[in-house]
């Protein structure tokens, strides 16, 4: 390839998985990162939002997950996040309730909702205080049992991954985004030999050698680098803020101390006044 490719910028990354002539690798990843939700694989799924390149890469507004309904009606959204940040996870809970919601129209009934499954694949860690690399949320109770089968949300921590031998599908497709960039299409590691990491490699090799598309994927790039220097710039001046909101407390606290220590001063002070009054009576 002329140029390395990223899989994890969001234009590669919905063409990997959302464009109609690589649907199959939709359902691959999907079955992959799926199983121990599905009873049985998907065969089949429609985009609901394919990629378009053409109003993709010239438009920095454009959606970059990836919706898609299977031929039982349950719904799948996937996104990349390269840039985790304090109230992600609350995006994340809406946006699988949104979806959720948008299926009944006015009449329908409850019992037509279908699961709707939300994967995450976050390029940072959100949560530093777990070691796992995956993690499954659903609406459960403290024994485990569901209050709906509704699906549920997956996040997929790619800088906590590693694997030593590639044993899964879930871990050929987390080891592809995560070293995709490093790969060299002349000599692929033993993992990628397969069908669909082959048929993913020729995706970034399209963007690699046509001018145009490598173009439009720098540019994308770009803009992503600058929204997480803003993203950054933002959290730090929040950071600022709140560390002088808890300096002036902190001021505020020690002055209304200082002055109970007064009033309590003056206090005693006129308590033996009083007592001096009256034992010179």
């Amino acid at each position: 390839m002329k140029h390395r490719i990223d899989p994890k910028i969001d234009c590669v990354f919905k063409a990997l998985l959302g464009s109609v002539e690589n649907r199959n690798l939709l359902v691959h990843f999907l079955n992959a990162i799926l199983t121990s939700d599905l009873t049985v694989p998907i065969t089949e799924v429609e985009i609901l939002n394919p990629y378009n390149d053409k109003e993709f890469l010239d438009d920095k507004l454009s959606v970059v997950d990836v919706k898609a309904k299977d031929s039982e009606g349950r719904l799948y959204q996937i996104e990349i996040q390269l840039l985790t940040y304090r109230h992600l996870p609350e995006r994340m809970v809406y946006t699988w309730c949104d979806i959720i919601s948008q299926q009944l129209q006015s009449g329908y009934d409850y019992s037509l909702l279908k699961p709707v499954y939300s994967i995450w694949l976050l390029a940072e860690n959100l949560l530093p205080g777990e070691t796992d690399y995956a993690h499954e949320y659903k609406l459960q109770n403290r024994q485990g049992r569901s209050l709906a089968e509704l699906g549920g949300i997956h996040l997929l921590e790619l800088n906590k991954f590693t694997a030593e031998r590639i044993e899964t599908e879930e871990q050929r497709w987390l080891q592809f985004f995560k070293e995709g960039e490093q790969l060299d299409e002349a000599a692929l590691p033993d993992w990628m030999n397969t069908d669909e990491m082959r048929q993913a490699m020729k995706t970034l090799k399209l963007f690699s050698d046509k001018e145009r598309d490598y173009h439009a994927y720098q540019a994308r790039q770009n803009y992503l680098r600058e929204q997480r220097t803003i993203q950054i710039e933002r959290e730090e001046d929040q950071r600022e803020i709140e560390k002088m909101q808890q300096e002036l407390e902190r001021e505020r606290m020690e002055k209304q101390a200082a002055l109970q220590r007064e009033q309590s001063l003056q206090e005693e002070n006129e308590r033996l006044k009083a007592l001096l009054a009256q034992s010179t009576r």
